[in-house]
């Protein structure tokens, strides 16, 4: 087996996150390759060869897998990379991810140790159900026309216009398309990463399924002035199902190409919008965490509030606490409830969100859980886990089992940093008692995980 060498066979499973295994006989090795389907016969090149670690790179689909049973709903799939399985049928979806997380789970656990699967939930809405979207400015290929939208599968640098997307409302590609006409029409560059010269960078959407509200994120360089008051107009003219209200102009000088603020003009009404959560109402600001799907969120939280049980009376942490969601679903039924979270903007809005729900016994804390426990007074009884993709810092994790509480809900949006964790979780005592997927991100590879553990007697 050589680089660059052609082969074709049949995807015969696809790992957490998205690898495809195929067995080539002649070379009696498993080749691995994105960007497939489970089933699919597919032609693929060499670019990696390692005995037990060679990888491909998919070149043709040449015929579709038995589980493929739905046409694409959009113009740009399979190219686009905003989503992989939308040909594919839902259950076999979720089947595919339950069968992935489990297998990681179980590797995960130490020898002889055993625990309740439950499966996976589905989202109550397969598409549409995005509540929040950052598209990006480019072009489809070099010196290409403008577009906007999602980048090529596989490519850091070509960008598809998505303005059918079926992952957001119909909302966001009306506005998408209403910008990008606008920038088109007026000749306006886009930023180019490599020499890092021009001016569009980021439309970052958020929008509320549930309340409808609408905040329109512009993200550009400062390396040039335009007239913006044009475009807030055009916008404001749009027939929508939901309501704008608010427009901002971010702008952003880093040189690495992040989505992030280094200073916020208003242009338009506010620079927040509410989304309502099992009859709670939330403030979110344009870069504050907030779970993308705002229904699959409300079976998340009401699965957190079944795992963590009967906490009245009781003292709860919720570290990686973004806007504070969790924290007010469970304050109702607890003694007091204490988040932490690093993102001060996320703080402040946590703050008004408790305050606005009448919840008095929320105390959200701005800074590092690394340093921030060193600080805190009070004591857990029980402990939610949140964090972000990576998991939870090496250094973090052990002040956090220092506290020994009896009970811990992690949900993790990256099962393989969740299962990194479980060593280091069980060595101290802990156990997995159950856990769940619940699919927050359909037709995509994401999966969110919560798992209950408990202190071993």
């Amino acid at each position: 087996m050589k680089k660059k060498q052609i082969f074709e066979g049949v995807i015969k499973k696809i790992e957490f996150p998205n690898k495809g295994k195929i067995y080539v006989p002649e070379e009696d090795c498993y080749v691995t390759v994105k960007n497939g389907i489970p089933g699919q016969r597919v032609r693929f090149a060499i670019n990696k060869f390692k005995r037990g670690k060679t990888e491909g790179r998919l070149l043709e689909v040449l015929e579709q897998s038995p589980l493929e049973t739905r046409k694409p709903v959009c113009s740009q799939f399979p190219a686009c990379g905003g989503c992989m399985y939308q040909t594919m049928d839902y259950k076999a979806q979720l089947e595919m991810k339950a069968q992935q997380m489990k297998e990681i789970i179980d590797c995960a656990l130490l020898p002889g140790r055993t625990y309740e699967f439950e499966g996976i939930k589905a989202s109550p809405k397969e598409f549409s159900y995005r509540n929040k979207m950052e598209f990006s400015f480019g072009d489809e290929y070099k010196d290409g026309p403008l577009s906007l939208g999602l980048h090529k599968k596989g490519s850091s640098y070509d960008v598809l216009t998505t303005a059918d997307c079926k992952l957001v409302h119909s909302d966001m590609t009306e506005i998408l398309q209403c910008v990008l006409e606008h920038f088109t029409k007026a000749g306006i560059p886009y930023y180019k990463k490599v020499q890092h010269i021009g001016y569009l960078r980021h439309l970052l959407l958020r929008r509320g399924d549930i309340t409808g509200e609408i905040l329109v994120n512009l993200v550009t360089t400062t390396q040039e002035e335009y007239d913006l008051q044009p475009l807030v107009e055009q916008l404001l003219k749009l027939r929508l199902d939901g309501k704008i209200v608010g427009i901002l102009h971010i702008l952003n000088d880093s040189l690495s190409d992040v989505v992030q603020s280094d200073e916020a003009r208003i242009l338009y009404g506010q620079d927040f919008f509410y989304e309502k959560l099992l009859n709670l109402e939330f403030k979110i600001t344009p870069f504050s965490f907030f779970q993308p799907n705002s229904r699959g969120a409300e079976v998340l939280y009401n699965t957190v509030r079944e795992y963590i049980g009967d906490i009245q009376g009781l003292t709860v942490f919720d570290l990686f606490s973004g806007t504070g969601t969790i924290s007010q679903i469970l304050a109702p039924v607890a003694k007091q409830v204490i988040g932490v979270e690093i993102i001060e903007e996320a703080v402040e809005a946590a703050k008004e969100n408790a305050a606005r729900n009448g919840l008095h016994n929320c105390k959200f804390i701005a800074g590092d859980v690394f340093q921030v426990l060193d600080e805190i007074e009070e004591k857990p009884d029980v402990i939610v886990l949140d964090p972000p993709r990576d998991g939870i810092h090496p250094k973090a994790l052990p002040k956090i089992l220092d506290y020994q509480v009896d009970k811990i809900v992690y949900i993790s949006c990256k099962v393989t940093s969740l299962a990194r964790d479980l060593a280091l979780i069980q060595d101290r005592g802990y156990e997995v008692v159950k856990c769940v997927a619940v699919d927050q991100f359909c037709q995509t590879v994401h999966v969110e995980t919560v798992v209950l553990l408990s202190k071993k007697a």
